[in-house]
């Protein structure tokens, strides 16, 4: 993979099914990753050795992590400790998150990638 590339030219993977599509952009010891959510999408409780941190950049989120439950919107952020419990869902317009963990997600690279498409976010010029 090149070190320079557009976000519309990485082939999305379902994380969750289709209600759960991400893109992702691995380094040696970092993900980078571009998460579109469904409406309504839910996320079941897991947990992963990687330590993730994102934020949301359309739509709305109810994350809980730990027992803690919040309402996220555009600039909500969370922290999720290795092998710390979480749950998402998506709001009733889906949303776009980005998330980043450390170590890579080495668990993802079981998905089989999808057919190149847009993505959500961001729009493309002409799009509504």
């Amino acid at each position: 993979m090149s070190n320079l590339v557009d976000l519309e030219t990485i082939q999305p993977f379902d994380v969750w099914g289709d209600a759960v599509r991400a893109r992702k952009v691995e380094g040696e010891r970092i993900t980078l990753a571009v998460v579109e959510l469904a409406r309504n999408a839910m996320v079941p409780e897991h947990r992963h050795d990687a330590e993730q941190m994102g934020i949301v950049i359309q739509g709305s989120v109810t994350f809980t992590i730990d027992g803690e439950t919040r309402d996220l919107g555009p600039g909500g952020t969370w922290r999720i400790l290795s092998n710390r419990p979480h749950t998402v869902q998506a709001g009733p317009e889906g949303a776009v998150a980005i998330d980043v963990f450390t170590p890579i997600r080495a668990d993802w690279e079981r998905y089989e990638l999808l057919a190149p498409r847009p993505p959500v976010w961001p729009r493309q010029a002409g799009t509504p």
